[in-house]
């Protein structure tokens, strides 16, 4: 039995008409509204997390994006497309739940690490 073979399983992917937000429903009954700003920045690709945890990196500026699109991977998880042009990251279903479960507390470490590193949310405008 695969380790994944008991987790929730989702029922309903639905980008919000904003694409700035994905629904995401459970078959254990959870649902979650995951925004896409914290779907980037926490990417699981390895250019946001690298191959440790010590290349991790902070991705500052990404308040506005957007997801312009969606695609199965296999079965078991999904590749979403920002409008910023990321599109490395394959988003599990476990990962999802533990975004969706966990995200006020993942986003306020998140929040906490701009601010310790002088970072912004806003996305930097060019003169």
């Amino acid at each position: 039995m695969s380790p994944t073979a008991n987790a929730p399983w989702p029922t309903e992917l639905r980008l919000g008409a904003d694409k700035r937000v994905l629904h995401v429903t459970f078959d254990d009954g959870f649902s979650a509204a995951i925004s896409a700003e914290m779907l980037r920045v926490m990417s699981p690709s390895a250019e946001v997390q690298g191959h440790t945890p010590e290349e991790r990196k902070t991705i500052p500026g990404k308040r506005e994006v957007g997801i312009m699109g969606i695609e199965p991977v296999g079965n078991y998880a999904i590749r979403i497309r920002f409008d910023d042009m990321h599109d490395s990251g394959i988003f599990g279903w476990p990962l999802l739940y533990r975004y969706g479960r966990d995200q006020e507390a993942l986003f306020a470490a998140y929040l906490a690490e701009l601010e310790a590193k002088g970072l912004s949310r806003e996305r930097l405008r060019r003169a």
